[in-house]
């Protein structure tokens, strides 16, 4: 199917979308308001977002501000160390009148999915969101079934330092498209918090309804990216892979999400093509997560992000930015 053309009326409805949408969960979450627009982007991009942080930075609070303004179904998990894989997918039971097995559908058929605290359950409960995440689908006793679109999984997690912990398996890190560190508010922010919490809080609608975020997707679908700049996605990809510390670097699907994610990028701010600095600005959130370290190059601080800005300091770009 060939990618919807964009006119400058789409545009134009896209960037009052954004606007509305990051003045209403501004009235909850008192933070960087770039961190509202990379959610959307995910959304956009139809990719899925690990924040990690310290306990009490809000995590939580903008995951459901953000899920409030979307029109879509939304379900919650709380990951524990005793949660099952079939407390997030389902099972069958039997229905006694029926005299027949029906599903009991789990919180992963929800369109929009919280997964609170996800590196507090251990690697095989986590791996139950693989398939959903990666195919769009649950299998369950070997019955398939889609999930409904839009389909998006935000997760949270502690730092792994913290007390009763379990690391995300690589697989699964790699599924996130990007991963938010929030760290502590600035005073002024801290203190806006406060007296916004001072009082009741209003209540959010939605703003997005499933139909107009399938519409955005499209958008983002025909969202022109120049050769030159699929080529400078490809040089910071390979960079990681060939950094002499450097264990594992950044997957062929990390080179994907950055692509789509700068489409998606560009389109929320009105344009129907990429610029180097799309890539430039998202690069740090898809790619970072996806870098393992030496041994070495970890008991010397280096850290993922630093390989990341290196890359983006050697790497060229060999094209003639649009204006």
């Amino acid at each position: 199917m060939q990618p919807k053309s964009i006119d400058r009326e789409q545009l134009s409805q896209v960037l009052k979308l954004v606007e509305a949408v990051q003045r209403e969960i501004s009235k909850v979450y008192i933070g960087d308001p770039e961190v509202v627009q990379v959610l959307l982007t995910a959304l956009v991009a139809r990719g899925h977002i690990l924040l990690e942080g310290v306990p009490g930075v809000a995590k939580t609070t903008l995951v459901k501000a953000f899920s409030l303004t979307l029109g879509c179904s939304f379900k919650r998990i709380q990951f524990t160390p005793d949660l099952l894989p079939s407390d997030i997918t389902g099972t069958y039971i039997l229905d006694m009148r029926e005299n027949t097995f029906v599903l009991r559908e789990g919180p992963i058929f929800a369109q929009i999915v919280l997964g609170d605290e996800i590196n507090r359950a251990p690697a095989k409960t986590q791996s139950a969101l693989l398939e959903a995440m990666q195919e769009r689908q649950v299998t369950i006793d070997g019955q398939t079934r889609p999930l409904v679109p839009p389909f998006m999984v935000l997760a949270t997690q502690n730092p792994i330092e913290h007390e009763g912990t379990y690391p995300l398996p690589e697989a699964q890190v790699d599924r996130f498209m990007i991963k938010l560190a929030l760290a502590y508010p600035t005073e002024t922010a801290e203190l806006q918090m406060l007296e916004t919490y001072n009082r009741p809080l209003p209540e959010l609608g939605p703003l997005l309804q499933t139909d107009q975020i399938v519409m955005l997707q499209e958008l983002a679908d025909g969202v022109h990216i120049e050769r030159e700049l699929i080529e400078y996605v490809l040089g910071l990809v390979t960079f990681t892979r060939d950094h002499r510390r450097v264990f594992l670097g950044a997957s062929p699907r990390a080179g994907l999400n950055l692509l789509f994610a700068a489409k998606a990028w560009a389109l929320l701010r009105g344009r129907d093509y990429v610029l180097p600095d799309d890539v430039k600005s998202l690069a740090p959130h898809v790619l970072s997560h996806r870098i393992l370290l030496t041994p070495e190059a970890e008991l010397e601080g280096t850290t993922p992000r630093q390989i990341l800005h290196e890359a983006l300091d050697r790497v060229p770009y060999r094209g003639t930015a649009r204006a």
